[in-house]
């Protein structure tokens, strides 16, 4: 089968090198997938495979979810390449997304024009695995703030991630969705996507702040659809500043058709759907 576009948009798989993974990170993330666990390494080194599986869920176009965090979770810059190198197979569908690590990087913009030279659509950040909160600028580390200046200068999305993480080591403290108000003030075009929506503490904090700034989006990967809406019942008073994702195959996720199905079968507006699954995300990421 194949997908004609503009079709559904999910912006959150976790294609990356898995190699890399540390023994006790790569222990949590096989939890549930034993009996898979080989397909996904090696969907992980074969774009076509993943290509095949996106044709099965009936999904157009994937972000693939990268980003350095060294001493946490094992992932080096190597990471930025490889997504890279991996949506090379197909441009159109395989959105690749990278990072600078704020803490270790010596060249903030230099590092972020080398994800741009590479073909990174989005630079994720996050937190709990890089271990500062996300306005950390405001406290020191000027590193980030220069990463978000100059992807606000080039027009780069920003993903951020909110809520918690169950991987050892994991500092869920710096997952609460109001650090982002201060980089919304700070960077007010700046694109920040705001992953999660800051589940499952900090939901209410989070639809705060995506009512208060125009210039950040609600990506919903990690939510059980069947939640969403006791998350956030209100989600039509943000209806166009939403985008669909998955976090397939993280732990909990198994399958992107059913979760997308899942998704689909919620008492919203039809064309509320829509624009979440196609038409925001491709507003976002344009092909």
């Amino acid at each position: 089968m194949t997908i004609a576009p503009p079709g559904i948009t999910d912006l959150h798989v976790h294609i990356q090198p898995w190699r890399q993974l540390k023994p006790e990170v790569a222990e949590v993330m096989r939890r549930g997938k034993e009996d898979h666990w080989d397909e996904l390494i090696a969907l992980m080194d074969d774009p076509k495979l993943l290509l095949n599986k996106l044709d099965t869920a009936g999904i157009w176009r994937v972000g693939l979810i990268n980003y350095p965090s060294p001493d946490l979770m094992g992932f080096t810059d190597e990471t930025n390449r490889f997504a890279a190198e991996y949506a090379s197979t197909d441009p159109e569908r395989l959105l690749p997304f990278g990072g600078v690590h704020p803490r270790f990087t010596q060249d903030p913009e230099g590092q972020v024009e080398e994800l741009l030279q590479l073909g990174i659509r989005c630079i994720k950040i996050h937190p709990p695995h890089q271990l500062f909160p996300a306005n950390a600028y405001t406290m020191g580390l000027e590193s980030l703030g220069r990463i978000y200046s100059r992807a606000e200068e080039r027009g780069l999305p920003v993903l951020i991630h909110t809520g918690t993480s169950i991987f050892p080591g994991a500092r869920c403290k710096y997952g609460r969705p109001m650090e982002l108000d201060d980089v919304a003030i700070d960077f007010p075009n700046l694109t920040i996507i705001m992953a999660h929506g800051g589940r499952p503490l900090w939901t209410d904090e989070a639809f705060f702040v995506l009512r208060r700034h125009k210039n950040v989006l609600l990506e919903l990967s990690g939510i059980p659809p069947r939640k969403l809406l006791t998350y956030f019942p209100r989600i039509a008073e943000i209806g166009d500043r939403v985008v669909w994702g998955t976090d397939w195959p993280s732990p909990g996720v198994l399958d992107l058709r059913r979760n997308l199905e899942q998704f689909l079968d919620l008492p919203l507006p039809q064309e509320l759907k829509q624009r979440i699954t196609r038409e925001t995300p491709l507003a976002v990421f344009p092909h």
